[in-house]
């Protein structure tokens, strides 16, 4: 087998192309020939030791596959041979073949290519149990999407609609508004790539121009975008806690006491684990949002496994919009 190992802390660029034993399954675990593998921002942190997972060196990072399983283990029900799947191993997924326990893998719906498959549960999933479970989002209610075009954002705003929201994208360029636009956001606002105390007070008064009150923010970005977001929460509002690539904020915690809202944390990978009957039954449900047309990965490019480096950079400085894939 091929694997893009990490054998040093840093970038994209200290990653290695290795020949190594073809890996074989435990109990309870099936082997995956890999046919498409997602670039999500975890990767891009995990090689530097800065994830929440920090796993021993030599690995490849790569935590979303998917393909066929070609050989199961002892003791494993519900899989078999040539069944198509995808997985979430946290890492190990930029490689040609991958060794997952049954309880990280899905079978994937007939009509669902591996490419839209490699890069549906991570970002999906992440949004559905933020804004369903954590964010009880409503039909008719209003949703706040930060860094809306990138994966994890463009898949709240697909599933901000299917939820019956009002959805407001926020991004940082007019391409991205537009990318946004595409994918049914009902406004579109651009802020500044660097958020001084001006442009906050600019960014809050523009959603406050298109909506009084916030429902629900959605925030994987963090930095200076997160407290004039704050600011436009209404009363008893929902502020999630995604992810932080532009910084971890500093908040006042009197907005919280004024506006009656919650801080929320949506860690979905913990979830996942903690509660994995909840997890399928989230999933089932995405699953039947794909196949009635209301969801679908928007793909904007994708590279060889070799040039993984150049995709992990494209996550690691904002530049990507909708879903990087690498394809085997």
């Amino acid at each position: 087998m091929r694997a893009l190992l990490s054998t040093q802390v840093g970038g994209p660029e200290t990653l290695e192309m290795t020949d190594l034993p073809m890996p074989e399954p435990k109990k309870g675990e099936i082997r995956i020939a890999v046919k498409a593998a997602g670039v999500n921002f975890p990767d891009t942190i995990i090689i530097r030791d800065m994830y929440q997972f920090k796993p021993p060196r030599p690995f490849a990072p790569g935590g979303e596959v998917a393909g066929v399983v070609d050989t199961v283990g002892g003791g494993v029900a519900g899989f078999a041979v040539g069944d198509r799947v995808l997985a979430l191993p946290i890492f190990g997924g930029f490689a040609s073949h991958i060794c997952v326990p049954t309880g990280s893998a899905h079978k994937i719906p007939d009509a669902m290519p591996f490419d839209e498959a490699a890069c549906f549960i991570f970002t999906y999933g992440t949004s559905y149990y933020g804004l369903k479970d954590r964010g009880q989002l409503g039909d008719g209610q209003t949703l706040l999407v930060l860094g809306a075009a990138g994966g994890i954002g463009a898949s709240a705003v697909e599933l901000g609609n299917a939820m019956g929201a009002k959805v407001i994208a926020a991004v940082s360029s007019p391409e991205k508004a537009a990318f946004c636009d595409n994918l049914g956001a009902d406004h579109t606002i651009v802020y500044p790539r660097q958020m001084d105390k001006a442009a906050q007070k600019d960014f809050s008064q523009q959603i406050k121009g298109i909506s009084r009150e916030v429902d629900v923010v959605y925030d994987p970005v963090g930095g200076a975008y997160a407290e004039p977001a704050l600011r436009c929460l209404g009363w008893e509002g929902r502020f999630l806690v995604v992810g932080f690539p532009a910084g971890i904020p500093e908040i006042p915690l009197n907005l919280p006491l004024l506006k009656n809202c919650q801080i929320v944390g949506v860690f979905w990978g913990a979830f996942v684990r903690r509660d994995p009957a909840r997890h399928e039954l989230l999933t089932q449900e995405l699953f039947q949002m794909y196949e009635a047309g209301q969801i679908k990965p928007r793909i904007s490019k994708t590279f060889p496994l070799q040039d993984a480096a150049a995709a992990l950079e494209l996550i690691e400085t904002r530049q990507a919009q909708g879903k990087i894939v690498l394809t085997l």
